[in-house]
């Protein structure tokens, strides 16, 4: 029997690709293996040989799309060296520059970011690798400015994202309607802002 080129030659990405167009298009309850498969004009077992099951591709789909989305732009801003001299500075800018990408998203790409919710809810490896890749970054920013001579960064980068999770954590997404949270934000990195000044104060 001859080979289904198509089939033969079909990649993660395209598979990917035509997930997120899917679900846009149905929503993450609707949105099935076949519908997937449909698009590609392929069977659904072939999106079988990629991924093992609907959960194992929404996995694969919300891993790509925070890499692409939150990730990529995120380390442009941890890259830029333009705030040398000014660690607290680009902190704020980071976590400003996580919310707001967060909070685009569930207005903007709705059904991308409910599978993103629903994921982050079932999967605590895909969690767990978004949140070191943003104590990373966090922790690259404070060891690239002299400002700051923390002894345990990891911990000082774990405590921000922590603290500011009710801004950019998608259990809290309902919250960030509110016509307050611009302010409650602000309020919590002054105390935050306040505390690494402090903890930096006590090292010299």
């Amino acid at each position: 029997m001859e080979k289904d080129k198509t089939s033969e030659f079909l990649t993660k990405e395209q598979i990917i690709a035509a997930s997120q167009e899917t679900l846009r298009r149905f929503g993450v309850a609707k949105t099935s293996v076949t519908d997937v498969a449909k698009l590609l004009g392929v069977s659904h077992g072939t999106i079988y040989r990629h991924y093992k099951s609907k959960k194992e591709l929404l996995e694969g789909v919300t891993a790509q799309w925070l890499e692409d989305e939150v990730i990529a732009p995120l380390t442009a801003i941890t890259k830029d060296q333009s705030y040398s001299g000014e660690g607290i500075r680009h902190l704020k800018v980071y976590i400003e520059a996580l919310i707001r990408l967060k909070r685009h998203y569930a207005e903007s790409d709705a059904e991308l970011f409910e599978m993103y919710a629903r994921v982050t809810q079932e999967s605590a490896e895909i969690i767990d690798k978004h949140v070191q890749h943003l104590i990373r970054h966090l922790r690259e920013i404070i060891q690239q400015d002299n400002q700051f001579k923390f002894s345990n960064p990891d911990v000082v980068a774990t405590a921000i994202l922590q603290a500011t999770a009710r801004f950019h954590h998608p259990a809290h997404a309902y919250e960030w309607l509110s016509p307050t949270i611009d302010a409650e934000f602000a309020q919590v990195w002054l105390l935050l802002e306040k505390g690494l000044l402090h903890l930096d104060q006590e090292r010299e």
